[in-house]
């Protein structure tokens, strides 16, 4: 296992660059600790997977270094940073057992036959496919294969680290709640490095410690799950992380106040920035139905369940609240309050307003 850091790595697949639009990955400074799981989180094209194969030594960098530990590993081939990397796909023999896949990485580095046999009964246990050591890999469902993909990945006990890119997109869906928590609870057991890349919000929060969130190359934020949720730092965490979306929203400044459809809105704190275009950002779980405050229309109200999603119309722009309890009818006129602390301006996109203390 290794701390990895990533210092001033860029990278464009074009041979001669010459702007920041030519470059798939913009400049990026990075540390995960030894032992930590990380998730690198955002939308198809975003650079996650490019980030991914530099860290695993199937793409050299156009710029910056990477390092395991205090070792620059930047120039190294993918056999020569001792990792294991599990695909969207499954990646084992068919024509072998269960037990042969799980024992191959280990034989061909030499390790000893009780060693082997102990690593493949703990990775067994763990994943529980015990019972299908001795079934030939051919045979297996499509979740039970994407298993002993991962068996084959954790099985070493030896690795700098372990990669996931997506690895659960061949899943069906009533199952991936099972191989999430069953990949937790892998990391809380082994305590190695995990980097797990996904598109899919629930995957990576339910999964890391510490999430990347990836837009056009750029890490917009690295924070826990908690702090994506509480506090993004960027309108694109805000709409990307939630179900529904940080609400985004045009407003105007005067001074430290915003005025949203010509009506005061109290801000978490004092704004941080002057320039750049005014919005505010707040979550659909910060805005509730009252008796006073912002007058507007009910359009749709949707029951999903764990609450009510609320969609309305302030003036001329639509906003989605939610209520966990009960829901006006649509159509109705209601009047909307925001929680002051859950309450802020965004300039360009990049959060504005200091968190009061």
């Amino acid at each position: 296992m290794a701390e990895i850091k990533l210092s001033h790595l860029r990278h464009s697949y074009l041979p001669n660059p010459s702007g920041p639009d030519d470059y798939a990955l913009k400049e990026i400074d990075l540390t995960w600790r030894d032992g930590g799981a990380y998730a690198l989180l955002g939308p198809s094209g975003c650079g996650k997977s490019t980030l991914l194969n530099i860290i695993s030594g199937l793409l050299a960098p156009s710029e910056g270094k990477v390092f395991f530990g205090e070792q620059d590993v930047t120039t190294l081939a993918p056999n020569e940073r001792n990792i294991a990397q599990v695909f969207q796909f499954p990646v084992i023999y068919d024509t072998m057992t269960v037990r042969q896949n799980l024992t191959f990485p280990l034989k061909n580095r030499g390790v000893d036959e009780a060693t082997i046999a102990r690593r493949v009964s703990e990775i067994a246990e763990m994943l529980e496919v015990t019972e299908m050591l001795d079934t030939r890999a051919a045979g297996l469902s499509p979740d039970n294969k994407q298993k002993i993909s991962m068996g084959r990945g954790l099985v070493r006990d030896d690795v700098n680290v372990v990669m996931f890119d997506e690895p659960l997109t061949v899943i069906d869906p009533h199952l991936k709640w099972k191989l999430r928590s069953k990949l937790k609870e892998l990391h809380q057991r082994v305590q190695a490095t995990m980097i797990y890349v996904t598109h899919d919000q629930t995957e990576a929060l339910t999964f890391a410690d510490e999430v990347v969130v990836m837009q056009d190359g750029v890490v917009v934020q690295i924070g826990t799950p908690v702090e994506l949720f509480e506090r993004p730092q960027h309108t694109f965490v805000g709409h990307f992380i939630g179900s529904p979306g940080m609400n985004v929203l045009p407003c105007d400044l005067k001074g430290d106040r915003a005025i949203f459809e010509g009506y005061d809105i109290t801000l978490e704190g004092p704004l941080t920035a002057r320039d750049g275009a005014p919005q505010i950002g707040i979550r659909p779980e910060y805005i509730s139905v009252t008796s006073t405050g912002l007058p507007a229309t009910v359009t749709k109200v949707a029951d999903v369940g764990r609450h009510f999603v609320i969609d309305a119309i302030v003036g001329n722009t639509k906003l989605k609240a939610v209520s966990e309890h009960t829901a006006p009818d649509a159509g109705s006129s209601v009047h909307l309050t925001f929680k002051p602390d859950q309450t802020r301006v965004y300039r360009d996109g990049w959060i504005a307003t200091e968190a009061r203390k």
